[in-house]
C-alpha cells in the first residue's frame, strides 16, 4: 500500500494506490469528512454488479448512502444521465454536505464529478476507480460528459477530496480494458519517462501476462507523471496539455464511430501512432517507429478501427479539438522521448499520418 499526493493550486490529495486500498476508507472518510450528510455512490452497473457489495460494506456506517447505476464506458457521459443523476440526487434531498463516490473506471469518474461539481454549485467526492485506464483519469480533477459534436466538451477542472485505488478490482477486468488502460501508461512513457517506455517495450510481450507486482509499478509510475504535470498546471494552460498526446486523433476516432463503439485507450493508441508519425515528420524524434508500431500490434492493438472512418470526417473531427486554435489542429509531439512540446500542423501531415496507418 503507498500513498501518494496531488499538489494543485486549488486542493491537495492523497492517492492510497494498492490492494486492498480501500480498507482505508472508514478511517479516512471519519477523519477528513466527519460532517457528511449521506453518500451517493454514481456506479458502473457492471462494476457494482461484482463488487459492490464489497465497497458497500467498507463505507463508514455512521453515514447513509444510496447509489445510482449508469451504463458502463462513454455511454454513461451523455446528458440524459447527468440529468438523471442530478435529479436522483434532488429525490434522495442530498444537501451540500453529501458527498458524491465515483465507482467505476474513467467514464464514471468524469461523469460523477461533473455530477458533484455542479449539484448545488459543488459538493465534496472521491474518486474509486476499477480499472488501469483510470490511474489517469481519476488523477487531476478534469470532469465532465460528451456532446455529440465532441468528446468532453462540457465540463470543468474539480478536484476529488481523495482517491482510493484498490488493485483487486483489476483483477475482473477484461482483455479489451487491459487494453485501453494500457495505452495510458505507454503515453505516459513517451511523454516523461524514456526509462519506463524502454522498459515496456522490453518486458511487456503480452497483456495477457502482466505480473501483478510489475503492474502496480507501471501505475503508480504513471501517476507520478500525471501529479508532477498537474502540480505545474492545474487547468491546461501550459505543459498539461502534453497529457492529451495522442488523443486529438483519439478522440476523433471515439466521436466518429459512436462514442463507446471502441474503447477509449485502444482509440488512443492508433492517435499515439499518429502523433508519432507526425513527430517523425515535422520533428527529430529518433523513434523507431515500425518497431515501435509491430510492438503495438503484438498486444493486440488494432490498428483497423479507422478503416471505415473517412480521414475527412475525423479531420473535421479534429478541428474540434479543444487544443484547436482557430479551427486548426494543433498536436501534443515529441522531439525526443519525454520531450512533447504543442505543435499546429498542416493537412498535408495529417493526411499522410492517416494513410500510414491505414497502410499497416
Amino acid at each position: 500500500m503507498e500513498s501518494l499526493m496531488i499538489e494543485t493550486q486549488s486542493k491537495s490529495y492523497p492517492v492510497f494506490i494498492g490492494k486492498g486500498a480501500i480498507g482505508r476508507l472508514e478511517e479516512w472518510f471519519t477523519k477528513h469528512l466527519p460532517q457528511a450528510s449521506q453518500l451517493l455512490m454514481i456506479a458502473d452497473e457492471e462494476v457494482f454488479s461484482l463488487h459492490g457489495e464489497r465497497l458497500v460494506n467498507s463505507l463508514p456506517e455512521k453515514f447513509p448512502w444510496s447509489v445510482i447505476k449508469v451504463p458502463a464506458g462513454e455511454k454513461a457521459k451523455t446528458f440524459q444521465t447527468y440529468e438523471n443523476c442530478l435529479s436522483d440526487a434532488l429525490e434522495k434531498e442530498l444537501d451540500r454536505e453529501s458527498v458524491v463516490i465515483a465507482f467505476g473506471g474513467g467514464a464514471i469518474g468524469d461523469l460523477a464529478g461533473f455530477v458533484a461539481s455542479t449539484y448545488m454549485r459543488g459538493v465534496a467526492f472521491i474518486q474509486i476507480p476499477t480499472t488501469i485506464l483510470a490511474h489517469d483519469s481519476a488523477v487531476g480533477g478534469k470532469v465532465a460528459i460528451n456532446h455529440e459534436k465532441g468528446k468532453n466538451m462540457v465540463g470543468q477542472f474539480y478536484q476529488p477530496e481523495a482517491v482510493f485505488y484498490d488493485l483487486n478490482f483489476l483483477s475482473t477486468l477484461p482483455m479489451k480494458e487491459i487494453r485501453s488502460g494500457m495505452a495510458e501508461v505507454i503515453k505516459h512513457a513517451l511523454i516523461a519517462d524514456p526509462e519506463l517506455l524502454d522498459e515496456l517495450i522490453h518486458d511487456l510481450k503480452s497483456l495477457e501476462k502482466i505480473e501483478a507486482n510489475s503492474l502496480e509499478s507501471y501505475l503508480k509510475a504513471g501517476i507520478k507523471i500525471k501529479a508532477k504535470i498537474v502540480s505545474q498546471d492545474e487547468r491546461e494552460t501550459g505543459v498539461r496539455a502534453y497529457l492529451n498526446f495522442g488523443h486529438t486523433y483519439g478522440h476523433a476516432i471515439e466521436n466518429v464511430s459512436g462514442y463507446g463503439s471502441v474503447t477509449h485507450g485502444e482509440a488512443v493508441m492508433v492517435g499515439i501512432i499518429f502523433a508519432l508519425y507526425i513527430s517523425k515528420e515535422t520533428s527529430t524524434l529518433p523513434l523507431d517507429l515500425e518497431r515501435f508500431t509491430r510492438w503495438v500490434i503484438s498486444l493486440g492493438y488494432n490498428l483497423s478501427i479507422i478503416d471505415n472512418l473517412p480521414f475527412e470526417d475525423l479531420y473535421n473531427a479534429m478541428k474540434r479539438d479543444k487544443k484547436s486554435s482557430k479551427s486548426k489542429p494543433r498536436f501534443v509531439v515529441l522531439e525526443e522521448v519525454g520531450q512533447p512540446k504543442l505543435k499546429e500542423v498542416d493537412i498535408e501531415y495529417l493526411h499522410r499520418a492517416d494513410q500510414f496507418i491505414r497502410n499497416r
